[in-house]
């Protein structure tokens, strides 16, 4: 009688589109072992059972015949511009900036288009989500981690304010403005980044400045809008992402977010040398960029790119990877398993694209593994998705089922039946 309660329950949502049993699956949790000819119950969009392929279902549940393919938690593309550009070099389908160097009240999760073609071709290799990085100025505003799939961006939204975008100063000679390319003398580009990071700080202290006011004031304060939403990163509940490719901007990085009290997640790592110890000590996690890259500079190992996981796994210090753009999100699985071919154990590449960018972006009670209670946000593959050959069959993201057909798929269509 015990089980009465739960079966009610089942029922009462038998007829909805995110209610159903997946049969004779291979579950991949990636938080424990494999589960071999299981049956996966999903209610009103959630994770509710994994058992044998005896796991008793009311009988109106609807059931799926799986036989034979695997069930994976959807991957997650930690630094994108996903919705944000269709095509880079039309201005009018870009809104990845806006002018100014100081923005965080702006959230990128607004300007994403629920209709852009990149979504789709991106779902099609098993991304579920990804996250929409603002870029521009100093701070570039609030990057928001979206669900690919929604009528909206409200429904698309899992965190607005999963991170604020930081582009931290640097010491750079060359520059692009109206005028196209110029180069500076170093003294002049050392006082230039002075400047900018002394902006930086004196923009921080005004923050914490209307903290104190408004945590003094009375009914009648008037909020600002930008100050408004650094509080939740003085509070450290909202992290910093900061990119930072080599070790001096990495240390840099690191004594900076010490000294403004913040939570920080670099991104673009990609040299870091000696500071490995240093975010293993800070427990600071990275985004790491495309293994499928060009070394840095000329004279650089060829496999410099290749390599950098797998010592960033050894040092200790949790990862995640991103795209970095748009076009090229839907590879976000073959750069994880670039990284295996070079010295990353295969379930450390699975965990950097479905659990730990939940963990990092605070949303792992929610998704990243396949865990009772937690969102559906699965899919069925054929074999490994980290293998260039599997094919993603189908994809669930809240339990509803997402058409797998893109702007790619209907040009095969299309050539294929040509005369």
């Amino acid at each position: 009688m015990k089980f009465l309660p739960f079966f009610l329950a089942v029922a009462l949502f038998a007829g909805a589109d995110d209610t159903f049993v997946l049969r004779g699956v291979t579950v991949h949790p990636v938080t424990g072992p494999d589960v071999e000819n299981a049956s996966l119950l999903v209610v009103d969009g959630k994770i509710a059972e994994i058992g044998d392929a005896r796991l008793k279902t009311p009988k109106t549940t609807k059931t799926i015949d799986a036989k034979g393919l695997h069930v994976y938690p959807g991957m997650i593309d930690s630094n994108t511009e996903v919705g944000m550009s269709e095509i880079s070099s039309v201005r009018e389908t870009s809104d990845v900036s806006e002018l100014g160097d100081f923005k965080p009240q702006l959230r990128a999760g607004i300007a994403v288009n629920p209709a852009s073609e990149h979504i789709p071709v991106i779902r099609a290799n098993g991304i579920v989500a990804a996250m929409a990085v603002p870029d521009g100025g100093i701070l570039a505003g609030q990057a928001s981690l979206m669900r690919l799939d929604g009528w909206t961006w409200e429904e698309m939204a899992i965190r607005l304010d999963a991170a604020m975008h930081l582009r931290f100063p640097t010491v750079s000679t060359a520059s692009f403005g109206p005028s196209g390319f110029s180069r500076a003398s170093f003294s002049e580009a050392r006082r230039n980044y002075e400047a900018r990071l002394k902006n930086l700080s004196e923009y921080f202290e005004r923050a914490r400045r209307y903290q104190k006011a408004k945590a003094a004031a009375g009914a009648g304060f008037k909020p600002d809008l930008a100050l408004e939403a650094m509080l939740p990163v003085l509070a450290k509940k909202v992290p910093v992402m900061i990119s930072a490719t080599r070790e001096r901007a990495i240390k840099d990085a690191v004594a900076w977010g010490e000294k403004e009290g913040v939570r920080i997640v670099l991104a673009q790592v990609r040299r870091p040398g000696s500071a490995l110890a240093l975010l293993k000590e800070k427990n600071i996690p990275v985004i790491l960029g495309p293994t499928q890259e060009l070394p840095l500079e000329e004279d650089d190992p060829y496999d410099e790119a290749f390599t950098v996981p797998v010592e960033v796994h050894k040092a200790g210090v949790k990862f995640a990877f991103g795209s970095f753009g748009n076009q090229f999100s839907r590879n976000l699985p073959y750069q994880a398993a670039t990284a295996v071919a070079f010295g990353l154990p295969h379930e450390e590449a699975l965990k950097s694209v479905t659990l730990y960018p939940a963990q990092i972006w605070g949303v792992d009670d929610r998704m990243g593994s396949i865990e009772k209670g937690k969102s559906a946000d699965i899919i069925l593959t054929d074999g490994d998705p980290l293998e260039v050959k599997t094919n993603v069959k189908r994809m669930f993201i809240q339990g509803r089922e997402v058409d797998l057909e893109s702007k790619h798929t209907k040009l095969y269509k299309k050539y294929l039946a040509r005369p």
